[in-house]
């Protein structure tokens, strides 16, 4: 598998890493996902997509905060990779993340999965 990095984007409450893992982008964001820094997870996003990624696996392992905004940015990303044959996957969500999308019915139009190597043998999300 090729684990190269693609890149990164950092700020004082959320860093982004991104690489690739065979034909799929693997987003890691660590820390808090909101208003403020969305824009740090929502270009890597629409740069995977642009570079030709179809799937990306975002990896929440290191999420510890998503309010609406953040939702918003995961929605709009899964709204492009689909029309682009695609989808994205999320990854190892801790429960406080994972009650913002069981709250809102998010988690129902996700794969979501347990862990990275789960997501990247799914090849359906």
């Amino acid at each position: 598998m090729d684990r190269g990095t693609v890149g990164s984007a950092q700020s004082g409450r959320l860093l982004v890493e991104v690489r690739e893992e065979g034909s799929n982008a693997v987003v890691t964001p660590a820390g808090e996902l909101d208003h403020h820094t969305a824009d740090l997870l929502r270009e890597p996003l629409d740069d995977c997509l642009a570079k030709g990624f179809k799937r990306l696996v975002v990896d929440c392992a290191r999420l510890e905060f998503c309010d609406s905004t953040g939702l918003n940015v995961l929605l709009g990303a899964r709204l492009k990779a689909e029309a682009a044959g695609g989808g994205v996957a999320l990854v190892g969500m801790q429960p406080v993340v994972a009650r913002v999308f069981e709250i809102t019915g998010a988690d129902a139009v996700f794969s979501v999965h347990d862990t990275l190597q789960a997501a990247l043998a799914d090849e359906s999300g």
